[in-house]
């Protein structure tokens, strides 16, 4: 099958019967409902970016086997191919200044592939075979894959399975012979309600106690038993007003998800764990790995906007080349570069795995994260001394077109000669959109949080920072004896 355009992709979202719940109401249309469609927008943009022959080289991959595929569908084979990956992120977050959502069913995959790898040479089990295969049909149908891995988790200084909930870590509850049922919750699920498959996977590494929450497997997203329950944004409701100024961002959007699995039943060909306790902890270190090789990709491009929005806001204040304006510009843009540098970094560092696909460095992909869940904020904080406290105070756009107000706030709104107050305003609203409203969710709190809050990271950089070889170079260095 050929890459889906961007409406063949919508019309495929169409065909399934999603189970999501808003507001205390079912939400019978998710496709056109004015707070989710901004969301579903931006993975289009990422089947439109594909179709387009300037950027063929970063949004497609050319297979061994002649296939052409999407970029987000691909096994990583070199260490090319995980600088491409980065540039792709970049170029998705410029061109959508949000979270465009397909980055953790593509990191998902790769380790997966493998995890599953080495789980089959150690048991003879089949679950490379099955996600093989797996992978080959999401691949020639051009899905959309969420990956799901964080768990309620409960009493956080308990194990899965010494829980008093049994269902605060997503668990095995019955193995039939042609398959698994599951029971459990994933939170923070960002575009599962735009993704055709979901790739379910541990959370933590886990003891033989926890053999039954050991488990990964793939199901539709519109399967028996699943329930999506959608998060609070902050100004979400502004896209129920008809404003196209006020949401900042009027067209692309990211969503978040409570993701419910009331007893789903999966088949055996689409399980990849099943009880080996061991290998959790390898698959969620790797999975992290790729996710926070990821950011340095796509918060750089949303990084890009927030930026261009933040000089633009000083262009239309008439202060374009004030000192301390254009210092706030230079270190914005010096953050953000250094995020992006650690992206790359951690890419052109990465090494073979036994199964042949490419691993980031796992130490450089954690600092690139240690560093995402800093710089953001700082570019943001910026951002906001630029634009002024305009930002928040301005009336809204039905103001702005009052026959009886909108004289006024045109009036002593305009900054510079030469730029409309609605443009004024528009950009400021951007601004606001991506340091305190829905883009928020994504380029600040995922920026801390997402693939793991910061201390994960800092536990991933003591393991590898190889502290014993820094010794043994200081003692050559000094000729130390011991």
């Amino acid at each position: 099958m050929a890459l889906m355009t961007g409406e063949e992709y919508v019309e495929s979202m169409r065909k399934l019967k999603l189970n999501i719940y808003m507001f205390g109401e079912k939400i019978e249309n998710p496709i056109d409902h004015p707070i989710l469609r901004p969301s579903l927008n931006s993975v289009k943009a990422t089947y439109d970016l594909a179709q387009l022959p300037e950027y063929e080289d970063l949004m497609t991959v050319t297979l061994d086997d002649g296939r052409k595929i999407n970029r987000f569908a691909n096994i990583h084979r070199s260490t090319d191919d995980l600088i491409k990956k980065v540039k792709m992120q970049r170029l998705c977050g410029q061109k959508t200044a949000a979270c465009f959502q397909r980055c953790v069913g593509m990191d998902a995959f790769n380790a997966e592939w493998s995890t599953t790898y080495e789980i089959d040479a150690k048991y003879g089990t089949c679950y490379h075979e099955n996600f093989k295969k797996y992978l080959r049909m999401v691949q020639d149908k051009d899905l959309t894959v969420d990956g799901a891995m964080t768990d309620p988790k409960g009493d956080r200084g308990l194990a899965p399975h010494a829980q008093p909930d049994p269902d605060m870590y997503l668990r095995v509850v019955e193995r039939r012979e042609d398959g698994i049922v599951v029971r459990g919750a994933k939170a923070h699920q960002t575009g599962i309600i735009n993704s055709q498959e979901v790739i379910v996977m541990p959370t933590v590494a886990m003891g033989p106690d926890d053999k039954d929450y050991a488990v990964s497997f793939a199901v539709p997203v519109d399967a028996e038993g699943i329930v999506m329950i959608i998060g609070r944004q902050s100004c979400d409701t502004r896209k129920l007003e008809g404003s196209q100024m006020d949401v900042g961002n009027s067209e692309f959007g990211g969503v978040e998800a409570l993701v419910v699995f009331d007893d789903v039943f999966v088949p055996n060909d689409r399980i990849f764990l099943n009880g080996e306790f061991e290998y959790a902890g390898m698959l969620v270190e790797r999975f992290a790995g790729y996710h926070r090789q990821s950011y340095g990709g796509c918060k750089v491009g949303v990084g890009d906007v927030l930026i261009g929005a933040a000089a633009l806001a000083a262009d239309y204040n008439g202060v374009p080349k004030v000192s301390h304006i254009k210092d706030k510009l230079i270190e914005m843009t010096h953050l953000n570069e250094t995020l992006y540098c650690c992206g790359i970094a951690c890419s052109a560092e990465g090494m073979p795995t036994d199964s042949g696909n490419y691993i980031i460095d796992l130490l450089l992909a954690n600092v690139c994260k240690q560093n995402v869940t800093r710089y953001p904020y700082e570019i943001a904080r910026l951002a906001e001394d630029i634009a002024g406290g305009l930002m928040v105070t301005a009336p809204s756009e039905k103001d702005l077109n009052d026959p009886v107000v909108g004289g006024y706030v045109d009036k002593y709104l305009k900054g510079i000669e030469g730029v409309s107050t609605e443009n004024r305003l528009r950009i400021l609203r951007l601004i606001e959109n991506l340091t305190l409203g829905t883009a928020a969710v994504g380029y600040r709190t995922e920026s801390l949080h997402g693939a793991g809050s910061p201390q994960a990271q800092r536990i991933m950089i003591s393991r590898q920072g190889n502290i014993g070889r820094k010794k043994e170079l200081a003692k050559a260095i000094a000729k130390i004896k011991d």
